[in-house]
């Protein structure tokens, strides 16, 4: 069995210069974990696979499309390929997001 904390993996370089872990990466799904600070924010962005984010902690404003709201602790939302989102953490606390996608992209992400 393998367990992995997010707290022991180093922080990856992304254009979004915030704290993200990737936890797991194989061909069929790529996961990783983002701590936002407050005021901190991903860069809108366009993936090619389809991702969903699980809120772990905190309030976060997620846009998907045109459409943005806070979401809560304990909630997922979906995210289909080739839409552009983002996440923001507008709060005063910290917020830690869950990001699953699937399959594991295979070209980056297009930050607008």
């Amino acid at each position: 069995m393998k367990i992995v904390d997010w707290k022991e993996l180093g922080v990856i370089e992304t254009p979004h210069r915030v704290d993200v872990r990737k936890m797991y990466d194989f061909e069929n799904a790529q996961v990783s974990h983002i701590l936002l600070k407050p005021g901190e924010a991903l860069k809108p962005h366009i993936t090619p696979v389809d991702v969903f984010f699980y809120i772990l902690e905190g309030t976060v404003d997620v846009r998907v499309g045109d459409e943005t709201v806070p979401v809560v602790a304990d909630k997922l939302v979906e995210s289909p390929k080739d839409i552009i989102h983002n996440l923001s953490n507008n709060s005063t606390s910290v917020a830690r997001i869950l990001v699953v996608k699937a399959p594991r992209p295979v070209k980056s992400a297009r930050v607008l």
